[in-house]
């Protein structure tokens, strides 16, 4: 009874589908409508390519609607392999096509001898590729800017910021021994002519033998002179009576024994380096006091004393006795010293002091000669009691700066007074 379950609903399947079958073209030839309107026919497929049939296949190709159709489905051909490269044999005229174009290149062989072959000679194309490259190598040098800026050549003050932060030019033997505080520059060239000054491991006798420290070796007296020189310095000192200007006479004291102090302290200042050689910028007589400058730069101490600077000395001189208008006239009209007359610039009485019982005079020079004020007041037949210098060119001296003491200048003091140009 199970197994005929599955017949009857199939038999029941195949009347439903029959009834809507007949349901359906019924409905369809009753319509008029819907039985005059033509049906949309499709392409009919061409057989691009039958096959013979086969003999099992032979009852199904009788009618159109069951014959087999087939496509010749053909895909891209095989990429060729490539070439291997032509090898540096004879060619052969007979097996080149008439339309190729063909330049033949004759080298000689590693046998010594000449053949012709289809492609350039392998050191051409090296050369040809290192050609290349160099263009390429050139092209990147010129986009490089100089890391080195060259020397400019146009204003004073151009040149010497290139001397200072770029270029180190070489100098004088007998200059860089002052300047490193082995000796004054006089005494540096006794050193060198007596041979005792060797650059390189040779004698030098030559003072304008042109050296730098830095790469230079430079031994005086058997003792090896350091490669870094000491930083300019400049000092205003307020000079007191009894001092001397120079350090050659052990007998006397000299200002630069005021400087004691300050050397001893260098070596925390200014680790590594040596210590400074100073000396005065000019002189001042033993028993004048005031203004003295103290540096270890020669160049600005040139300046500042060559006559050429036209510097203007102003002094206070305290006089012994009574001064007259024939005395200032007689000191304007100035003397001769040296076989030079020298007048100054200026002369002026200064008004009295109550502290002061002594008249003062103001006296302006410019020449520097030699004790000149006091031959100034001399000639005029005064005597002085005192003389101070109270400043040179711009800068004056401080009027708290006591006896003895000494101040650290700057730059801008040292434009006052003419020392930088």
């Amino acid at each position: 009874m199970m197994s005929k379950t599955p017949i009857f609903q199939k038999m029941a399947t195949a009347m439903a589908s029959f009834s809507t079958l007949h349901h359906l073209s019924f409905s369809l030839f009753s319509n008029p409508s819907l039985s005059l309107r033509p049906f949309r026919s499709f392409p009919r497929i061409i057989n691009c390519s039958r096959s013979s049939p086969s003999p099992s296949s032979s009852s199904s190709s009788s009618s159109p609607s069951t014959s087999s159709i087939q496509f010749n489905i053909s895909f891209a051909p095989p990429k060729p392999k490539p070439k291997p490269p032509v090898s540096d044999q004879l060619l052969d005229p007979d097996d080149l096509s008439s339309d190729q174009l063909i330049i033949p290149w004759i080298v000689r062989g590693e046998d010594g001898k000449l053949k012709l072959q289809m492609h350039p000679p392998a050191r051409l194309l090296h050369a040809m590729a290192n050609a290349e490259t160099e263009k390429k190598k050139n092209k990147k040098k010129d986009k490089i800017p100089d890391k080195v800026s060259p020397e400019p050549k146009y204003s004073k003050a151009a040149r010497r910021f290139f001397n200072e932060n770029f270029k180190k030019p070489e100098q004088r033997l007998s200059k860089v021994l002052a300047a490193t505080g082995v000796a004054s520059r006089r005494n540096s060239e006794e050193l060198i002519f007596e041979g005792k000054v060797t650059v390189n491991g040779s004698v030098c006798k030559a003072p304008q033998t042109r050296v730098d420290p830095a790469r230079d070796v430079i031994y005086v007296n058997g003792n090896r002179l350091p490669k870094k020189q000491p930083p300019k310095v400049y000092f205003a000192l307020n000079k007191p009576k009894g001092y001397i200007c120079s350090s050659g006479d052990v007998e006397s004291k000299s200002v630069l024994c005021l400087f004691d102090d300050y050397l001893k302290s260098w070596g925390k200042k200014y680790p590594g380096l040596p210590k400074p050689r100073l000396f005065t910028v000019g002189r001042l007589d033993v028993a004048t006091t005031g203004l003295i400058i103290v540096t270890n730069d020669g160049d600005c101490a040139q300046r500042l004393s060559h006559p050429s600077s036209n510097l203007t000395k102003e002094y206070i001189a305290a006089i012994d006795g009574t001064v007259t208008k024939r005395h200032l006239f007689a000191i304007s009209e100035g003397t001769v010293i040296e076989g030079i007359h020298c007048t100054p610039d200026s002369v002026e009485l200064l008004p009295r002091q109550t502290d002061i019982s002594r008249p003062r005079l103001r006296i302006v020079v410019h020449d520097g000669r030699k004790h000149e004020v006091r031959e100034l007041v001399k000639s005029a037949g005064l005597e002085i009691h005192s003389l101070k210098r109270v400043r040179i060119g711009g800068f004056r001296l401080p009027p708290d700066l006591g006896l003895g003491k000494h101040i650290e200048l700057k730059q801008s003091d040292l434009k006052l007074m003419g020392g930088i140009s």
